[in-house]
């Protein structure tokens, strides 16, 4: 657990000017990619190993969408690292004013369990692309995908350029005592707030990817059946266990028995009639996690699921309602196959309730009016979401994915990542042949008439 001397090799590569070569982060992109692509079956049976997710499932949501991500950045990379040059104001006539981008350095990327091979290699993809050196360090909870993380940047990238730390909590803990130059962190609120203190002693900026409640709103005008689709998609992908999943409903009282059926239609038409037999549907991540999560579902009347398997950690795809806003269920982000369902009278009374809760990472509406979508959008802030969709918004790298307040600071995705590790250095090159004497004493009225004019 002694990291000094590998960050200390990290600095000493990134002096040499080599990453700043935009050809070399080139290279290294498609060395990243080529090495994807070749171990694509051990990073899915890692997967599967860890979280129970079908090969089906971890290219959807984990390796293709690394690999999208990868070919946006090699195909703009050269428009992002280029200096540009940008306006001069009249008082600097003469001048030519440039932003040039820079590495960061030494960047630490922490990432999660729930999608453990995406979210330690899309920050990376950002990290390169931008010019930094990287450690980076997957989640215990998922040691299999670890080990795959482990192996694949091991034979891609000497240490001194991307390093791999595996382990748990006491390496956290070592990793973050050490002074890095950009800090990338995906989890839970708790363990942000311990990040960004550690990460105060140095002054290093950090990226926070963090959670919460993520509410989705159904009005009377929606489209009730594709509701209940794209919302059972969102929720019950990887068990749940999706830190933009929908956490809770809150649906019009006019609808609201209407969706209620719909919803166990459309589970059992994607997981059949006990989704613990399906062999698609994933697993929660460890049994202390298991136990929580069936303890919330006693939190309302159980309208569909409720229903767990310990010898598998699974549990089934659940519908709560009658839930109150004291319940237990409504009082944490719940991370896992468990779907309280409120319900609201008006959009304002809606909206209040969202605000009344801490900033969520993801917001959903699902209506046909136009007049509805503008009010939600302008009234209620969040992280990023969809209108009429659940979750699809992060797959995408020319949007921005991140959170607000309490979920999270910084984004990333596309060009958010390159300037997730990057410094913008602002450089005027003065001109010689031009010296305006307004600017030196002595002051004059004449001066400051002239001064007046330009500054204004």
């Amino acid at each position: 657990m002694e990291f000094t001397k590998l960050i200390e090799a990290q600095r000493a590569f990134f002096s040499t000017g080599a990453t700043k070569r935009p050809a070399f982060r080139r290279c290294a992109l498609a060395a990243l990619h080529k090495a994807i692509l070749q171990r694509e079956s051990d990073i899915a049976d890692a997967l599967y190993a860890d979280l129970h997710k079908s090969a089906y499932e971890s290219y959807l949501c984990e390796t293709g969408l690394v690999l999208s991500e990868l070919s946006y950045m090699e195909k703009h990379l050269n428009a992002f690292a280029r200096t540009r040059r940008v306006p001069t104001p009249m008082a600097q006539f003469g001048a030519e004013s440039v932003v040039i981008p820079e590495p960061l350095g030494t960047a630490l990327i922490m990432s999660p369990w729930n999608y453990p091979f995406m979210l330690a290699i899309e920050p990376l993809v950002g990290a390169l692309a931008a010019g930094c050196c990287a450690v980076v360090k997957p989640s215990a909870y998922a040691p299999a995908t670890s080990r795959v993380i482990g192996e694949l940047i091991g034979s891609t990238f000497p240490a001194k350029y991307v390093a791999v730390v595996e382990g748990g909590r006491a390496e956290n803990a070592a990793l973050l005592e050490e002074k890095f130059d950009a800090i990338f962190f995906t989890g839970s609120v708790g363990v942000g707030r311990l990040v960004m203190e550690k990460a105060a002693r140095h002054l290093t900026p950090v990226t926070l990817e963090l959670g919460g409640k993520s509410p989705c709103i159904i009005d009377e005008t929606a489209d009730l059946p594709l509701a209940a689709r794209r919302l059972a998609f969102g929720k019950y992908l990887n068990a749940g266990q999706t830190c933009v999943a929908p956490d809770y409903v809150l649906v019009q009282e006019s609808v609201r028995d209407a969706l209620l059926e719909l919803l166990p239609r459309q589970i059992e038409a994607f997981y059949g009639k006990d989704p613990l037999d399906c062999p698609d549907y994933g697993r929660i991540v460890n049994e202390k996690h298991y136990q929580r999560l069936m303890g919330l579902t006693g939190s309302g009347r159980v309208v569909c699921g409720g229903t767990g398997r310990a010898e598998t950690l699974q549990i089934a795809p659940t519908v709560l309602a009658d839930v109150s806003p004291e319940s237990p269920v409504m009082q944490e982000e719940i991370f896992g196959p468990v779907l309280p369902v409120l319900s609201y009278r008006t959009i304002d009374e809606a909206a209040a309730f969202v605000n009344a809760r801490p900033k969520p990472l993801a917001l959903y509406l699902f209506t046909s009016d136009a007049e509805t979508e503008q009010y939600i959008m302008q009234a209620c802030s969040f992280g990023g979401g969809c209108v009429n969709d659940t979750v699809v918004h992060l797959a995408t790298s020319e949007m921005a994915f991140g959170g607000v307040g309490e979920s999270g600071m910084g984004s990333y995705h596309g060009q958010r990542s390159f300037d997730t590790f990057t410094h913008y250095k602002s450089v005027m090159r003065q001109s010689g042949r031009l010296d305006l004497p307004m600017r030196y004493h002595p002051y004059t009225k004449e001066k400051f008439r002239l001064v007046k004019q330009f500054l204004k």
